[in-house]
Formats: C-alpha cells, structure tokens, sequence
C-alpha cells in the first residue's frame, strides 16, 4: 500500500487590467510567473501580458465558451497532479461577466478549491467614480440580445435602486433607447474604454447621453449605470406605485 500523500494544486483566479497594463498588482505577477499553466479566454491577448511581464514559455491553455468541458478537464487534470495553475481573461476579474464560472462550479463539484487575486474589475472600476446612488446596487451584466432582453430591461425597470450594465459599442444606442421607452427620467452613467487613452464617463438625462455619443464613432465596451426616477408615494394610503407604469 502505498503511503505517499497526494496533494491538490491551486486554482488562482488572476484579475488583470483593463487596458493599462500598469495597473497589474504584484501578487498577479507573481503567481503568473510561478503558475504551471495559465488558464486564459484568448491565447494572443495573454501571450501579448506575459511578454509584457516578462514571462516566456508559459503553458496556455484556451478556455471559452466553446471549449469549456475539455479545458475543465484539461486544468483539472494538471491540479490533481498537484501542479498550479493561474485563470484570467482578456481583461479584468474572471467569472464577472467573463468565462469562469464553469471552471469554478466543475472543480468544486471535484472537491478543488479555487484562490482569488484581486486586481482590476471593470464593474468597481465604473462604480468608484460614480456619481449616482451605488451603495446598494444590482448588476445585471450583459443582457440577452433578443430573446428575453425586454422582460429583462422590465425587470430591472422595477427596482428602486440603481443597476449596472455591460453593453457592446453595437447596442449602446439600442439599450439607449429601450431605457427612455421604460424610465425616461432616469439619471445614467457611462464609463467606456476605462483606462485606455481615450477613456471617458459621462452622466446625465438619457436624451443628453444619446447626443454625446454620435453613432458609428463609439468605441469599446461600456459599463451603463441607470438611477430610476424616485417612486412616489400614494396620497391616500401612503403606497408606493411606480409612476412610469
């Protein structure tokens, strides 16, 4: 019988920066030098990080949405050899809107833990310089591009706090639009291209928004912060109702 104890490797879930690659924290650098393998949503994106590090002959291994089973199977095979490996996406803290949830879910189902290291998220990013109500908030993420992309905006229409967005430079004005017909006094909030050279947030009225961002010339994905007008009170009873419905 043998005796030689078995030891798991870990999982580190690597936040990496949005666009300025000076915002990397040292801990991320160190456990991408020291990890097995890195774990990444495009093998170019993070070739092109780890050159900028100075990290060579890195064993990457793809992960997406369309190869999500065989690199579970792939990285899980390399932690129960006991080897470390680091998981990160194209920018920002994986899992938040970004491939990783199935890792994490398929592993801990396998008995494997996983370890954060905390760095850029383009979710706190927007919010820390925010002018809109955001101490309690609910994030929504990207939502559905047809199928079930109105009840969802309804939905969220009916909260009292404020809820964040992803949104693509393809459908910043499409979600535009959809906000005024639902909430058209709501106060919004954008941050784009968020520490890049031409990083911008804008906020006001979403007419005021629409005029500053002139179609066909938007770039970069979008982080969309939406404050629904107060509710009122009913005179009578003293309820709540929505005045927008």
């Amino acid at each position: 019988m043998s005796t030689e104890s078995h030891h798991t490797g870990t999982l580190y879930v690597v936040a990496t920066p949005l666009g300025n690659l000076g915002d990397i924290t040292l801990r991320a650098i160190d456990v991408l030098r020291q990890s097995d393998a890195v774990a990444c949503e495009d093998t170019r994106r993070a070739s092109i990080l780890l050159r900028h590090l100075g990290i060579e002959g890195k064993k990457l291994i793809s992960y997406h949405n369309f190869n999500e089973e065989q690199a579970i199977n792939r990285v899980a095979s390399l932690l129960e050899e006991g080897r470390n490996v680091a998981l990160i996406t194209d920018a920002g803290t994986p899992v938040i809107s970004d491939p990783g949830y199935g890792m994490i879910r398929a592993l801990h189902q396998r008995g494997i833990g996983a370890v954060p290291v905390p760095g850029p998220s383009a979710l706190t990013a927007a919010l820390s310089v925010c002018p809109l109500p955001a101490n309690s908030f609910y994030f929504g993420g990207f939502l559905p591009h047809k199928k079930g992309r109105k009840s969802r905006l309804e939905e969220l229409a009916a909260m009292e706090s404020t809820f964040v967005l992803y949104e693509s430079p393809f459908r910043i004005h499409k979600l535009l639009d959809e906000l005024e017909a639902l909430l058209p006094e709501a106060e919004v909030f954008i941050g784009r291209e968020m520490t890049k050279l031409h990083e911008e947030y804008l906020t006001g009225s979403i007419g005021e928004l629409r005029a500053a961002l002139p179609e066909g010339k938007t770039r970069g994905e979008f982080v969309v912060a939406v404050h629904p007008p107060a509710r009122k009170k009913n005179a009578k009873t003293g309820d709540r109702y929505a005045d927008r419905h």
